[in-house]
Order: C-alpha cells, then sequence, then structure tokens
C-alpha cells in the first residue's frame, strides 16, 4: 500500500481561489516529481468559477461574457462553486503513463461513495465522470406541459440549450429524467505526475451550469447528492467519506505502465 497524504484546504467563508489553488497544485507537482512528498490529494470548495479545458468550444462557453479562466486539463467547460468537493489528487504513475486507468480509479471512489449516501451511481460509455442513469426516453415525463415528438438537441445541429429557458436547462435534467452527471473529472498528466482531479455535486446551486454546456454535453445534464437523495447533505459529512474510499482506490491500486504495442518487425 502507497502512501496518499490528504489535504483539507478551505471550505464555506474559507473557500480557495482557483487560480490560488492551481499555482498550489503546480507546486506540490514540482515536489511529488522530485519525490520530496507522498501522493497527496487536494480537497477543498471554490468561489463560483467557470474553467475550461483545452477542448472546450466557443459555443459552449457563458453567452454573457462571464469570465472563463482558461486551463491545461483535459475536457471541457465547467463550474466550480459552493456545494461542490473538488479534489486535486496529485500522483506519481509509472510511465509510459495509463490516463484512462487513472480516471477509472477516481470515477471508482466517487461511485463508492455515492454508493454509501445511498444512491447508485454508474460510468456512461464514452463519457468520462460518474452519473445518474435516467429513464429510457419512452418513459420520461413531459417537462413543463411541453411534449416533444423529438428531441432538438439531437437533430438540430445549431440548438443552444443556454437559449431555450427551462426545458432544457442542464440543471433541470432530473426532473426530465435524463442522464444527469454528479462528478466531473478533467486530469493532466505531466512528467508522469497527475494535477486536477474531479468535482463531486454535494449541494451546489446546479443553475450556474445553466450558463454553459457542462463539459460541452448538450443532451444530459447535471445532478447533486442532496437532489437526488431529496434530503441536505453537506461537505462535512462528504468529505471523510471521499477521503476513504480515495485511500483505499489510489493507496492500493496495482500501478503499472500502460502496455504499449509495437509493431512486429
Amino acid at each position: 500500500m502507497s502512501e496518499v497524504r490528504f489535504v483539507r484546504w478551505g471550505f464555506g467563508a474559507d473557500a480557495v481561489e482557483y487560480q490560488e489553488a492551481w499555482d498550489e497544485q503546480r507546486r506540490v507537482h514540482a515536489a511529488r516529481f522530485a519525490d520530496e512528498v507522498p501522493d497527496t490529494v487536494l480537497l477543498l470548495e471554490h468561489p463560483p468559477v467557470y474553467t475550461a479545458g483545452r477542448r472546450t468550444a466557443d459555443d459552449e462557453r457563458p453567452l454573457d461574457g462571464t469570465p472563463v479562466i482558461d486551463v491545461d486539463r483535459g475536457g471541457k467547460i465547467t463550474w466550480h462553486g459552493p456545494g461542490q468537493l473538488v479534489g486535486y489528487p496529485i500522483q506519481k504513475l509509472p510511465r509510459p503513463v495509463d490516463v484512462v486507468a487513472h480516471v477509472r480509479r477516481l470515477e471508482d471512489a466517487l461511485i463508492r461513495t455515492c454508493a454509501e449516501f445511498g444512491l447508485e451511481t454508474t460510468r456512461v460509455e464514452g463519457r468520462s465522470g460518474v452519473w445518474v442513469l435516467g429513464d429510457p426516453v419512452e418513459r420520461r415525463p413531459s417537462f413543463g406541459g411541453l411534449s416533444l415528438d423529438f428531441d432538438p438537441r439531437l437533430t438540430d445541429e445549431e440548438f443552444d440549450p443556454r437559449l431555450n429557458g427551462p426545458e432544457y436547462a442542464p440543471s433541470n435534467a432530473g426532473q426530465r429524467r435524463e442522464d444527469r452527471k454528479i462528478a466531473a473529472i478533467g486530469i493532466r498528466v505531466a512528467k508522469g505526475v497527475t494535477m486536477h482531479g474531479f468535482a463531486l455535486n454535494v449541494n451546489p446551486d446546479n443553475k450556474w451550469f445553466d450558463r454553459i454546456i457542462p463539459c460541452g454535453i448538450r443532451d444530459a445534464g447535471v445532478a447533486s447528492l442532496a437532489g437526488e437523495l431529496g434530503r441536505d447533505v453537506t461537505i462535512e459529512e462528504v468529505l471523510p467519506v471521499v477521503e476513504r474510499h480515495l485511500a483505499d482506490v489510489l493507496g492500493n491500486a496495482d500501478l503499472k505502465p500502460r502496455e504499449v504495442e509495437r509493431a512486429s518487425a
């Protein structure tokens, strides 16, 4: 079992500004690369902020010019803020680095966390993160009295849910019984050491997501533990559970380099 150090940084009134956290990630990353510190997970909340990964398209950003911080992680645009537990695992991996295996370990820890609170979550093929699955299309209720024979998000390439009100708002995906993401994951690996990480929606105001196309996904939405369970859930409750499952998943992982297929001569 490898050592994993957890740093509980700032929550609530002491939430950590995104730029400050990014700078600290880089400092810890350099120290981990030099073997000056063990694998480290920074846990915190941020004040409200939109961050955009390298693949973010212009038509996924806020329409009103709200500032967005462009970052060096994978993935697309998302929101961080109060009620969301953010974790930055800074872990040294063997080379060649298996990025997918690292993402799967983070997903495992978060799926276990949700299960401990009584919520069943899963992965969705082709989409990173942790999801609450919706109903089959034919069983979904009409929303706001509106019944559609087709979903324009799937048939109209120019359809923009940011302009089409609550019927298509990501925060209302639960009412529409659609797939909805409860935890987003976006990472970067530099010099064999991971950066960035996950954001678990505990009890945030998910309407913040309505101003963007979260993770660039137009046919699904967002969820939270509190919203899905129908009761108050706090960061304070969730924090030790996440730590325990991360310690198990990361500390006990059988880290192996990615297998590289070599062409035969």
